[in-house]
């Protein structure tokens, strides 16, 4: 239980600090924005030729031909609406007869509490067919992991918990790929926006082990190529970004003093009107991946920061480069703009119905694992439960 004066008085010994902290990105955001004009003045021919110069490999972001078409990196959205019902009717007629589908994913962690180590996920999927009569689509994909995919391969005794999150994800990707699929023998104008809830370049797996990493690697792979190969178009969409690369493309081709900010961070100014976006550009994020070689498909990716809340940075939203390269990129841009006005707060409905369907909370948790205990009595097994846990439950029943 929290003691909302000590609280306070912790909160008071690092004031300083926050404080601090938020003057230095005040002066950041000031620089950059001076470094902003300097870039906006580029064309993509000479954004191109200043790279090629400076012979930088991975420069976070390369520019697409959609540069030269923005001012000051802002491709202002025309639609402008005064009311909220006049938005819907826009988005309504931007995805009617067009099928959306989202994937999202819960675990349920192996606990420390019993002798026998499982884990669980559920993937739930949404697809909305925006037909007449409301058709639409909800079901969950439940899998158990037993003690042979949860042993630890380091010499320890822990439980893999990193094992469940690996699987989450593998799973993730597997089923849109499931559902890509399904559609693919429809026409073109059938087949469903599939929609991923985060981002397509996985920086965070170069932290990993490489046999850690592979399986991230190759799921992803395998989702982008699906994409191609059925003419399915795939979005992933990431709500709060931290993502520096095209502030890594401007430090890059402007030179020093180099600034240290948030794609939206360094956006958000520059795309003041709902639906505003920057122009596509190309990933080239140079991570722990991409520099050893096992990230070739990140040029495979483009993306765009799309102001989808005004009290929010921009969203990134980012899609396979054939998308771009065939003239679909602003549909699909329109079907998320369209999905973020029928959803709340800014976030596309199918995504956040996704999340509803797979999220596993509190009290699924326990019935799980009193499922499982009930399941290892009758199958004989000893499941023995820690003091601290039967203590708990007494304390809160």
């Amino acid at each position: 239980m929290l003691d909302r004066r000590k609280v306070i008085n912790a909160l008071q010994t690092k004031r300083e600090q926050f404080t601090t902290f938020e003057g230095e990105q005040r002066l950041q955001s000031s620089e950059a924005s001076e470094k902003l004009a300097r870039f906006c003045r580029l064309t993509v021919e000479q954004v191109r030729q200043l790279l090629d110069e400076r012979q930088v490999e991975w420069p976070g972001a390369e520019p697409t031909a959609e540069l030269d078409q923005a001012q000051t990196l802002c491709m202002p959205f025309v639609q402008r609406w005064h009311t909220h019902e006049s938005a819907r009717a826009w988005a309504l007629d931007i995805l009617r007869d067009v099928p959306v589908a989202a994937v999202d994913g819960s675990q349920i962690m192996p606990s420390k509490e019993l002798s026998l180590p499982v884990a669980a996920i559920q993937v739930g999927w949404f697809i909305n067919y925006h037909a007449a009569g409301g058709q639409y689509e909800k079901d969950v994909r439940f899998e158990v992991m037993g003690p042979g995919e949860l042993a630890s391969d380091d010499q320890s005794a822990e439980f893999a918990d990193w094992r469940v999150n690996q699987r989450r994800f593998v799973l993730e990707c597997e089923q849109l790929c499931v559902l890509m699929a399904r559609f693919a023998s429809e026409p073109e104008d059938r087949r469903p926006l599939c929609l991923f809830d985060g981002s397509f370049i996985i920086s965070f797996a170069g932290q990993l082990r490489p046999d850690r990493a592979a399986p991230y690697v190759r799921a992803v792979e395998q989702l982008l190529a699906t994409s191609y190969a059925l003419r399915v178009p795939l979005a992933g969409f990431v709500d709060s970004s931290s993502s520096k690369d095209v502030l890594t493309l401007v430090n890059t081709v402007t030179g020093a003093p180099y600034v240290s900010l948030t794609d939206g961070a360094l956006l958000a100014e520059l795309l003041p009107g709902w639906g505003d976006r920057s122009p596509l550009f190309v990933c080239a994020r140079g991570d722990l991946l991409s520099t050893q070689n096992r990230a070739g498909f990140y040029r495979d990716v483009v993306f765009s920061y799309v102001r989808l809340a005004q009290n929010r940075p921009p969203a990134r939203i980012e899609m396979p480069a054939w998308l771009w390269e065939e003239g679909r990129s602003q549909q699909v841009l329109d079907l998320v703009r369209a999905e973020c006005v029928v959803g709340a707060n800014g976030y596309p409905y199918a995504a956040e119905t996704a999340d509803a369907v797979a999220v596993l909370q509190m009290p699924d948790r326990d019935r799980f694992f009193a499922l499982f205990q009930q399941f290892a009595e009758m199958q004989g097994l000893s499941l023995n439960q820690s003091r601290k846990s039967l203590s708990k439950v007494a304390r809160r029943s």
